[in-house]
């Protein structure tokens, strides 16, 4: 059993917030349940490397669990209790929020956060395209309501507003996939003598003609890259879940050799400033760059 779920059964709290965790036994034999949560782990996983891989699968979920839990008590949960929020509640979920968004900027006070538009996606629980959430925000805020955005969206007077410009349907099926830390591994690109090498796999980076290929460059200097396959599904916001991005874009690689980048992207938006710090990072890692072609709306 990892450490999350071992905290999960011995807090309280925790487990009053993911339903179905929570124990009806008293905290005197959080040992015991401990124990027997292993027995039923280990049946399920069966051997050494399956538990292994099981472990991988098993704390990515408690990372989706809780990060859904935080955030729906944000922006859902605290408003169906019936009861007056405090100062300190309100302060208490914009603390959540901003740390949402604003993740990496103690590394790198120049990243950017993501644009306006997409901190609707970063806070929602169901992490929805932002784009598409911003058309019913207009709605929401023109409405006066005095309901928090989410809840009159899900629950209150606005769960059944549906729009022309943006179907319900499509509201609710374009939900950018947010990776958790496990997941993100897959997607993290070194530089081995001048070449884009996937780390976990040891694969160059290739990417295929007529797709699109996103990359994000993290406040403490760790690049990923993956395709984008559909719009509303997978986005440079995916990578780190939201926070803040030293530089995103698009590349075009073959075999590893970078061929082309260009710093396009509409969740970062940008600057000059963040494509020099993605330059001087390939420059760092020795990238030959004399045949790469820069495409870029700055002067650099």
């Amino acid at each position: 059993m990892n450490e999350t779920t071992a905290v999960a059964v011995r807090d309280p709290k925790l487990s009053r917030c993911l339903p179905g965790l929570s124990s009806p036994r008293p905290l005197s034999e959080p040992d015991a349940a401990a124990a027997r949560l292993q027995r039923i782990y280990r049946s399920l996983c069966g051997s050494r490397r399956n538990r292994s891989d099981c472990a991988v699968v098993v704390d990515e979920l408690w990372w989706k669990a809780l990060d859904f839990a935080s955030l729906k008590h944000c922006s859902v949960s605290f408003f169906d209790v019936g009861k007056p929020e405090t100062a300190a509640s309100r302060w208490a979920r914009a603390r959540t929020r901003a740390a949402k968004i604003g993740k990496g900027l103690s590394k790198d006070e120049k990243a950017q956060k993501l644009a306006l538009q997409h901190w609707l996606e970063a806070i929602d629980p169901r992490h929805r395209y932002g784009h598409n959430l911003q058309s019913y925000y207009d709605v929401w805020f023109e409405s006066e309501s005095s309901q928090p955005f989410f809840y009159w969206l899900d629950v209150g007077d606005g769960r059944a507003t549906n729009l022309d410009k943006c179907p319900r349907s499509n509201l609710q099926d374009q939900r950018i996939r947010y990776l958790g830390p496990r997941e993100r591994e897959a997607y993290e690109v070194i530089v081995e003598d001048g070449r884009l090498v996937y780390r976990e796999s040891g694969l160059p980076v290739s990417t295929v003609e007529g797709s699109k290929w996103i990359f994000v460059l993290s406040t403490s200097r760790a690049l990923y890259v993956g395709q984008q396959k559909r719009k509303g599904n997978f986005h440079h916001s995916s990578f780190l879940a939201g926070g803040a991005a030293t530089a995103a874009g698009r590349l075009v690689a073959a075999g590893g050799a970078l061929k082309a980048i260009w710093p396009y992207s509409g969740h970062y938006l940008p600057t000059a400033e963040n494509f020099e710090e993605f330059i001087v990072f390939l420059r760092d890692n020795n990238v030959d760059l004399s045949n790469v072609k820069v495409y870029s709306y700055f002067h650099l």
